[in-house]
């Protein structure tokens, strides 16, 4: 199956918390693709660090629920500690969609309720596949979704390109 996972860090090494992630994912699911770095304003609570944002096309053969056990479990080997909703985290890992599943759940939403209200996780996304279907209707993210207008309200830049040969962001400003 195919999916995409966001990752998001604002504290300490921020773009190492990245990488981490990269390499923990690496050892648990087939990564095809990763998008960008990009930074942005925090969501949500606006007092704290900027965040660095990033998505990853995978490819898997666990199912959902069991994904998300893994990404938790790469959350907390990199240093994730409980905070508040939409405080600051060392890493970040969410399930954005998961092939074509809708999954509606007590511990887990696909695809991820905020998709269609975030800039940050968007614009990788859509930088991803831009043809990218909402399962619930068989629409294009693009097309149901004014990105220019979420980029005129949320602060969002591209700080970094992935290099596919040394598995790191290369700087791009």
């Amino acid at each position: 199956m195919k999916a995409y996972i966001g990752l998001g860090a604002n504290v300490g090494k921020r773009k190492k918390n990245m990488e981490l992630a990269l390499q923990e994912l690496r050892r648990v699911v087939k990564i095809t693709r990763v998008s960008s770095l990009y930074e942005s304003a925090p969501w949500g609570y606006p007092h704290q660090e900027k965040f660095l944002n990033a998505v990853v096309e995978i490819e898997t053969n666990e199912e959902p629920l069991k994904l998300l056990s893994l990404l938790k479990g790469i959350e907390s080997r990199i240093g994730r500690k409980k905070t508040f909703k939409w405080g600051p985290r060392v890493i970040d890992l969410d399930i954005l969609f998961y092939d074509s599943w809708i999954v509606d759940s007590p511990k887990l939403k696909i695809p991820h309720p905020e998709i269609k209200t975030r800039a940050f996780v968007l614009v990788p996304l859509l930088e991803l596949n831009e043809s990218i279907t909402y399962p619930e209707n068989e629409k294009q993210l693009k097309d149901i979704v004014d990105v220019s207008s979420l980029l005129g309200n949320q602060d969002i830049r591209k700080i970094a390109t992935f290099n596919v040969r040394t598995w790191r962001w290369d700087e791009t400003v």
